[in-house]
């Protein structure tokens, strides 16, 4: 192994001030191999993967211990000034968030031509032909005009198929692809996976690829390390990984994930199984069916009737207005106590249909009853009450938190907004008890959304939400962004106090392994219309249509 080996990492250890958060790790990287790395955030994958390029935050990150070996050439001790030549062109990387690593005041285009100028001797016109030809590799629909845009005009898929073409403009010897599929959708997911190992087999490169799902390592890479808590508990090849997992933590990364073939009442965590306090309740079909004949028999809470929302757009001064439906004749029942599945890749209309019942964004024409009223044309005065009856939980919890404002305060707010309870000292009784509810301490009440991580900020978004005590809450892919362990805490969350509260969700992703996992029934859109519409299972079991199909099959299924 050593002998094939392009990079070898000996006993690595990293620290950040007295914290070490990498703790003598050794792997090697074989030539034209993908190596993937997998974790749950903080377990020490991008950071360690970050030390091979030189690129730790300085000042405040030391590599205490180790070599990090490439081509017998010891990385650790490289000059800024050395790494300039190795970076990009030797060994490059694709990062977690293509939005926020393209410079937005650039075209695509000239982004990935500084890079060729900089490493290659090619001339401004050859390398402009030669980013072309890199786009079309990439397969970027209309090269030449993806070279002219900029960053905000193309889609999120399309921004990383530009950030792979920078990666690979170089023709590296190792491209390190960190989470580059994060928060796509599930096809565009499928589509970048077989994309990088079309190029890793065309290019002859080694990839490492690092991701916190397990499922999708198993349809890209060969061998696998499993990270926790800065140190390697494992690595084998996927086979072996996936067949017989020696870890505790691996067997929870693997069952962490909603089972596409068993509805298990309660998912479990890596804590249930760190702690071995974990025991499989499958939901039976009698009782589903059961529960679903109980939830059928009332009357509809919302009722949406040839729902439609246009957007006019104008190209020019000259030109025609276009009108572009985003929501298109769609009509369905929602009951009270019952989870809709709302699925779909970007652009099907799933938000725009979400943000329509909430009042948010008016719909064109059309009808949505709540509870027997027509909600597109009440007034203000009633708008206001329905607020605190509908309510939704954002997919990003950082951005729609004030970080100026405790997260006390944050949760209080829509109370005093809507008049509840009598003082501040109620209010905050309250809230202490919803914190604790969402399983968060007492304690966080005078703390900051910055002092959070991703998980416990998601469960501040949703007890910000259900302190209204709404009857409808709609969740717009409030999972999408979480690791497979924290996303099991929410769903499980979400579960509980939809029992609790008797909620009544419609569950808005692109992921469909969860939306079926969460769903009792399951809406299907493509292009602002319904393509399917019918109990959750069934239609995974049954698809009817090709685009379902194509949905499905592009759901990472492990080995």
């Amino acid at each position: 192994m050593e002998e094939q080996s392009i990079l070898q990492v000996k006993n690595l250890s990293i620290s950040f001030g007295e914290n070490e958060v990498i703790k003598d790790i050794s792997y090697v990287l074989n030539k034209n191999e993908i190596l993937g790395i997998v974790g749950e955030s903080g377990s020490g994958k991008s950071v360690s993967s970050l030390a091979i390029l030189g690129l730790l935050p300085k000042n405040i990150s030391k590599i205490t211990d180790g070599e990090i070996l490439f081509e017998n050439l010891d990385l650790t001790t490289l000059t800024p000034k050395a790494f300039e030549k190795i970076r990009g062109r030797k060994i490059a990387m694709i990062f977690q968030e293509p939005m926020s690593s393209l410079n937005p005041s650039m075209t695509c285009g000239k982004q990935v031509q500084e890079i060729l100028l900089k490493h290659t001797r090619l001339t401004k016109l050859e390398s402009k032909k030669e980013v072309v030809e890199l786009f079309k590799n990439v397969k970027l629909p209309i090269p030449e005009r993806i070279y002219d845009a900029y960053p905000h005009e193309i889609s999120g898929g399309q921004k990383q198929r530009v950030m792979i073409a920078m990666a690979i403009a170089c023709n590296p010897d190792i491209l390190i692809a960190d989470e580059p599929t994060t928060a796509l959708d599930v096809t565009v997911q499928k589509d970048i996976v077989t994309l990088l190992k079309e190029l890793q087999e065309r290019n002859n490169m080694s990839v490492i690829f690092i991701t916190h799902d397990l499922a999708l390592i198993s349809e890209i890479a060969d061998r696998v390390l499993v990270m926790y808590q800065g140190k390697i508990v494992e690595q084998n090849t996927v086979k072996n990984i996936f067949k017989f997992p020696e870890h505790i933590y691996t067997r929870a990364l693997i069952n962490s994930r909603p089972s596409l073939k068993h509805r298990l009442k309660k998912l479990p965590t890596i804590q249930d199984y760190m702690e071995g306090s974990f025991t499989e309740e499958i939901v039976t079909v009698e009782a589903r069916k059961k529960q679903h004949k109980n939830l059928y028999s009332k009357a509809p809470l919302l009722k949406v009737i040839n729902l439609e929302k246009e957007y006019i757009s104008k190209s020019g001064w000259f030109s025609k207005p276009k009108t572009f439906k985003a929501v298109n004749d769609v009509s369905f029942k929602l009951y009270e106590g019952e989870t809709l599945g709302l699925v779909g890749e970007s652009g099907c209309g799933k938000s725009t249909l979400g943000n329509a019942i909430l009042q948010l964004d008016k719909a064109t024409s059309g009808s949505i009853f709540y509870r027997g009223k027509d909600i597109t044309k009440i007034s203000k005065n009633d708008l206001l009450a329905l607020r605190k009856d509908i309510q939704i939980i954002f997919q990003d919890p950082y951005s729609s938190l004030n970080p100026r404002i405790s997260i006390g305060n944050a949760i209080m707010e829509p109370m005093k907004v809507h008049n509840l309870y009598k003082s501040n000292s109620e209010r905050k009784t309250k809230v202490l008890d919803i914190l604790k509810n969402v399983g968060l301490d007492e304690s966080y009440f005078n703390r900051y959304p910055h002092e959070f991580s991703g998980g416990q900020r998601q469960r501040i978004g949703i007890a910000r939400t259900i302190v209204l005590q709404p009857k409808l809450i709609i969740c717009d892919e409030s999972v999408s962004a979480l690791d497979i362990s924290v996303q099991a805490q929410v769903l499980n969350l979400l579960n509980t106090l939809k029992e609790t509260y008797n909620f009544t969700y419609i569950f808005i992703s692109h992921d469909l392994a969860v939306v079926k996992y969460m769903s009792d029934q399951l809406l299907v859109m493509n292009n602002g219309k319904i393509e399917e519409l019918d109990e959750a299972d069934k239609i995974y079991c049954n698809p009817q249509k090709d685009y379902t199909k194509k949905l499905i099959d592009a759901i990472p299924k492990g080995l």
